[in-house]
């Protein structure tokens, strides 16, 4: 299974990132924001979290128009997988691949810290190795990671089973406790707590493992 993590300048979570999926036995290339077109044969793309081009204007909105991203779109609609984490849930946001945007935390602080979260659904690749109603612990950084969206579409996210993972205790004042939202295809998955962070034992637990061996897992057999 072949896989790409994109770089971008101030992105902090890409080697994390792609040495989970190459744990997990993925083949993984870094992917610099500027190329314009990705490798043949790529079955997954990674957008990692930091701080892409420092958070400047929105967090996300100025990577979301480099000119890689219009490679992961083209990618996505067609049917590819396509992994967010934290920064990287907000490029997918602002590219309009997930619905929704990605607020200041409800307290206005930055917030870094183990977080427990519910698997609200294995409907999906990437939660396929949990469980579903599992409580997993999983660490989180942001000060941007209050999840929003309209009504119409919180009740279409619930009602299309397409919210991936809950907090437990919500840290940030995510709308409806979400930490993780699917595409309509269910291929595209954008979470701000970092499973890649929680994949190793060094790292003082395994809980974020299963996403990653569960996500290969299935695309090695799809």
């Amino acid at each position: 299974m072949k896989a790409a993590v994109i770089v971008f300048p101030g992105s902090n979570c890409d080697r994390d990132l792609a040495v989970a999926l190459e744990n997990a036995g993925a083949d993984v290339t870094m992917i610099w924001h500027k190329d314009t077109a990705l490798p043949e044969g790529i079955d997954l793309i990674g957008v990692p979290g930091g701080f892409s081009f420092g958070d400047y204007l929105r967090c996300g909105a100025i990577a979301a128009n480099s000119p890689i991203c219009q490679s992961v779109i083209k990618h996505a609609n067609k049917g590819g997988y396509v992994f967010g984490v934290c920064n990287g849930f907000q490029v997918l946001t602002e590219t309009g691949l997930l619905p929704g945007v990605l607020l200041r935390n409800a307290n206005l602080k930055y917030i870094c810290k183990p977080v427990e979260l519910r698997v609200a659904t294995t409907n999906s690749a990437y939660t396929s190795g949990y469980e579903k109603g599992a409580i997993i612990t999983v660490p989180i950084a942001h000060h941007d990671g209050n999840y929003f969206a309209d009504e119409a579409t919180l009740d279409r996210l619930q009602g299309d089973d397409r919210i991936a993972f809950t907090y437990v205790d919500n840290p940030n004042g995510s709308a409806r406790d979400i930490a993780g939202i699917l595409s309509e295809n269910r291929r595209v998955l954008g979470m701000m707590p970092h499973p890649e962070r929680m994949a190793d034992p060094l790292h003082g637990g395994t809980d974020g493992a299963a996403l990653f061996r569960g996500l290969i897992d299935q695309l090695a057999h799809a």
